[in-house]
């Protein structure tokens, strides 16, 4: 890496439509290098900027203010270079933007020509790129997930959306997080997010980390108190939170530190997002530092979303104040959105019936008027014609059509997403199995007790040492494991600890081939656990604590056992939520064990027969908790008599059970159809789906990568199963961080990658495959060969030219969905003649493969034939570009035109479509029609092919 200079121009090598950058200033170890032709600011690191010297030789043509010229001489002085082009000169700082960089024609024309096969390749290549960027699956083809309609639906729903704030509200195992790396990974391939901020519990920094680099191959750092300091330690003046694109970090810590809120919110983001939003403080006269922190990011940043579980009918101001924090000026009044709630709760009630197919009596006309005020005729006509239509398939029309203005009346639907697991469908029957155990040590009572406190958090209750070898829950998990024979379980504890003792228990107790998996393992130990897990023949149960097994899938496993339980339902869901998963091929079973009489069993009954928590979902769990948490640590804790106990534990399940069956039925009740119905709308047969699936279609019988990683010395093998291993061993480049630690194993199946989470899944936009493209078609190789093909006519030569449609523009417009930089193959013969189709013989590419034709002596021939065919390519791909650039244009505008227009109209009724959302999109119009205009065909290779007696009359 050259030094960096202020005035130096440099190329990105990882975004080269940006065009050619200037050096604005050097701080610390970081470079701010500025492109002016797509009006883009960039920071990187000096050590490891993707970045190339921009510096041109004699010979070279060089453009300036639109014109080209010839370098004749080249002339450097403190590190800034000046071109000497016949008697003008210029420094460096005058190039255009835009550059014609391709060297093929001067590599041909000095006999330094490629393999055929690499011509090929590189076209290959150029091809494949612009078809990723302009996949409606670009930056999220190569995710690790399921294809869920609804998860996609919400990806959709975001990605229409200029900057999405959206809250994200699904009932819980509905992945939530999976839907926000999804917006977060496809807003930052588009370019509208750079800078990305995610404020989490600190429980969950680390579960985020692994879910955003395992599953969407985005790495993001993790900042804490000990991280800015290290870097203030280390003399950098610079703000710390301005050192990276994307940071996770935990709310609490930064909404308490004035310094470092401070510091977050003057670092600038373009995409905020919140877990666990529930949590954030907000009462009329009082907010919470959380709150306040979010508020304040919130105020100051584009795209915001946030994270829910908790159902707004169990706390309709906290529900409030997360919209709030979405759109302060649609939900600025309490009181009002309270009544306009209530109003929707009977609109829902009609909504319901709409849908039954049942007669719409008065009280509910009355109430959808308040949603038709600028047109009641128009309603009244539309429920005279359901009710008046001939037959019931014409009825049933009419209602969905009026269901379906609904919801596009309906502002909340602008601003959340609520999906049910009812609705989504998919979840496997669970079953639970309980086994009392009995037990009159009373030593062993103690300890038991002594963990429980630990578990639940009490006050001064340190982690007790832990011996399982006597305990009977072993004695059970035994037993369990020898009736279930070959089948793989999973068994779940709360700390590293617990792991650590249970699996030196079974050890002594049994041969069984044991996995385990926890926090305190690295990424890699814990792969390879959990391939060992998975596989028919490695271990048969996997023990893994609570923070451990977050993040991942073991839904190739049915039976669940759990050796504790978390006080919080929350948190007991998430761990049925391991194997209660939607494509779970069988029954979930559940399998407990308490010893009678013991702070466990009484947590375990509470959890059973009070809230049905193993074989439902407890949507009011948290609130459950709130109300009686610490009533049930009392009673578990409590030394009196068995009977008296007994009594209390009864008592509290009673009242809980009815609490619980309030709350289900308020949450019943509460149910906003209109929302639900706006979250499941297009989910079956959604553009992203689709366009996923028909990848995958494709996937397994396209080598296009394992082919691309052969160029730089990259093998690769068949193991079998649709995974393959890359063998770095004649890597010719040390480019690659994921050969840092050798041969690694990939595959193309995505049922493969779910299942393997040690596997790169290797897909199109997978940061390996776009480097090595990056890396081939930013050096010269395949850009120029040559070839003699005995078919052509005698005294007949053919040059074809490869061009590459290159629109300079911000990278947030994201043009390549118009006009993705796709190759143009134009091929000229030696009349000036455009040969359309033109296609080197099979025979000539045959032997072009087995040796390169020395053109070292017939440079002055070439030097005369290549030139004026050359001008006469370039000027038929400036035709072909016109068409391109004018198809392009109507897509632009046919596209964003009809967006507007339906915003436009929708703005009518519903008072969450905001101007600033409108204007946004009509200014993205506007300055997409201005730069699609200014595409240009760069030259990026050529092919001569010749006749036979080519060399023979050339000498």
């Amino acid at each position: 890496m050259s030094t960096f200079v202020p005035g130096q121009r440099w190329f990105s090598t990882a975004e080269p439509e940006l065009g050619l950058g200037t050096v604005l200033r050097l701080v610390g170890r970081s470079v701010q290098i500025v492109f002016t032709g797509s009006a883009v600011v960039r920071h990187y690191a000096t050590g490891s900027a993707p970045l190339s010297r921009a510096l041109f030789r004699p010979g070279d043509q060089i453009r300036i203010d639109g014109q080209d010229h010839a370098v004749t001489e080249v002339i450097e002085t403190q590190g800034l270079v000046d071109y000497l082009c016949g008697e003008l000169r210029f420094a460096e700082g005058q190039l255009d933007p835009e550059q014609p960089v391709s060297q093929a024609d001067s590599r041909l024309l000095n006999g330094r020509v490629d393999r055929n096969a690499q011509f090929e390749f590189r076209l290959e290549t150029l091809r494949r790129r612009a078809e990723t960027q302009s996949h409606p699956g670009w930056g999220v083809l190569g995710a690790r997930i399921d294809l869920i309609p609804h998860q996609l639906r919400v990806a959709e729903v975001a990605a229409a959306r200029r900057h999405p704030r959206l809250l994200l509200a699904d009932e819980v195992g509905l992945g939530k997080t999976i839907e926000a790396c999804l917006i977060i990974a496809q807003q930052i391939a588009s370019g509208r997010a750079g800078r990305v901020l995610i404020l989490l519990p600190e429980s969950l920094v680390h579960q985020w980390f692994v879910e955003l680099l395992r599953r969407f191959n985005l790495r993001f750092s993790i900042f804490d108190e000990e991280r800015c300091e290290s870097m203030e330690l280390g003399g950098d003046p610079s703000n710390p939170f301005e050192d990276e694109q994307g940071i996770i970090a935990a709310t609490t810590w930064l909404a308490n530190d004035g310094k470092r809120r401070e510091q977050l919110l003057a670092a600038g983001w373009d995409l905020l997002v919140v877990d666990e939003a529930h949590h954030l403080g907000w009462q009329v006269d009082q907010i919470s530092p959380e709150y306040a922190l979010v508020e304040a990011l919130a105020a100051q940043t584009a795209g915001v979303v946030l994270l829910t579980a908790t159902p707004e009918q169990l706390g309709r101001d906290g529900h409030f104040a997360r919209l709030r924090l979405l759109d302060p000026d649609r939900y600025s009044d309490l009181a009002h959105f309270l009544a306009e709630s209530d109003r929707f709760t009977a609109v829902s009630e009609a909504v319901e019936r709409l849908l039954g197919g049942e007669t719409i009596g008065e009280a509910d006309r009355a109430t959808l008027r308040h949603l038709f005020v600028e047109d009641e005729a128009a309603l009244q006509a539309r429920l005279a014609s359901i009710e008046e239509a001939s037959d019931e398939v014409q009825r049933g029309r009419l209602r969905q059509a009026l269901i379906d203005d609904l919801v596009d009346r309906h502002g909340v639907g602008r601003s959340m997403v609520r999906n049910r697991r009812q609705a989504v469908g998919g979840f496997p029957p669970r079953q639970r199995k309980i086994s009392p155990l009995e037990s009159y040590d009373p030593q062993l009572a103690h300890a038991l007790l002594a963990e429980f406190l630990f578990d639940v958090g009490s006050p001064g209750h340190a982690e007790p040492e832990h011996d399982y070898t006597r305990d009977p829950r072993l004695d059970w998990l035994l037993s369990t494991l020898e009736q279930l024979g070959e089948q793989k379980c999973l068994v779940l504890c709360r700390t590293r600890a617990k792991v650590q003792a249970l699996e030196e228990a079974l050890r002594l107790r049994s041969g069984i081939a044991v996995a385990r998996f926890h926090e305190d393992m690295n990424l890699l130990q814990r792969d390879r656990n959990a391939v060992y897990f998975a596989d028919p023949e490695g271990a048969r149960i996997l023990i893994a604590s609570e923070i451990g097994a977050e993040g991942r899938n073991f839904q190739f496993a049915q039976h669940l056992l759990m050796w504790d339980l978390p006080i919080d339902p929350d948190m007991l869901e998430q761990r049925i939520g391991r194997l209660d998963r939607i494509g779970q091929k069988g029954n979930v079973h559940i399998h407990l064990a308490a010893i009678e009489g013991s702070a466990q069993h009484t947590l375990l009954r509470w959890l059973d027969e009070g809230l049905d928590a193993f074989e439902a979902v407890c949507a009011d769990g948290r609130e459950l908790l709130r109300e009686f948490g610490p009533e049930l640590i009392e009673i578990a804790s409590n030394d009196a008599d068995f009977d008296s106990q007994e009594q209390c534990l009864a008592s509290l399940i009673e009242r809980t059970r009815e609490r619980h069956a309030t709350l289900t039925d308020a949450i019943q009740r509460g149910r906003d159809r209109l929302l639900e119905l706006a979250s499941q709308r297009g989910t079956r047969g959604g553009r992203l789906l689709e366009s996923l699936r028909a990848e995958d279609a494709l996937a397994d019988s396209d080598d296009y990568a394992l082919r691309l990683l052969e160029q730089f010395g990259v093998h690769h093998e068949s193991l079998g199963g649709s995974v393959h291993v890359l063998d770095p061993e004649y890597l010719t480049l040390d480019a690659f961080e994921e050969f840092k630690n050798g041969p690694r194993q990939i595959t193309l199946n995505r049922a493969t990658a779910l299942a393997r989470d040690d596997l790169l899944f290797l897909r199109p936009d997978h940061p390996l495959v776009l480097s090595a493209q990056e890396l081939l078609l930013s050096a010269e190789t395949g850009n120029a060969t040559f070839l003699i093909d005995e078919a052509l006519p005698p005294r007949s030569v053919v040059l074809e030219a490869v061009f590459v449609l290159e629109c300079i523009a911000e990278r947030k417009l994201h043009v390549q969905r118009f006009l993705p930089a796709q190759p143009q193959l134009v091929a000229v013969d030696t009349r000036l003649q455009v040969r359309q189709g033109f296609m080197p013989g099979a025979k000539a590419v045959q032997k072009a493969g087995e040796r390169l034709v020395d053109l070292g002596r017939f440079r002055k021939p070439l030097a005369a034939l290549v030139p004026p065919m050359l001008n006469k390519a370039k000027e038929e791909a400036e035709q072909l570009a016109a068409v391109k650039i004018e198809q392009a244009l109507g897509m632009a505008e046919e596209w964003l035109g009809s967006e507007i227009e339906r915003l436009q109209a929708l703005a009518k009724v519903n008072p969450s479509v905001k101007a600033e959302e409108i204007q946004a999109l009509e200014q993205e119009r506007e300055a997409l029609l201005a730069a699609l205009p200014g595409a240009r065909p760069r030259l990026d290779a050529i092919r001569l092919t010749a006749s036979v007696d080519f060399l023979r009359l050339a000498v």
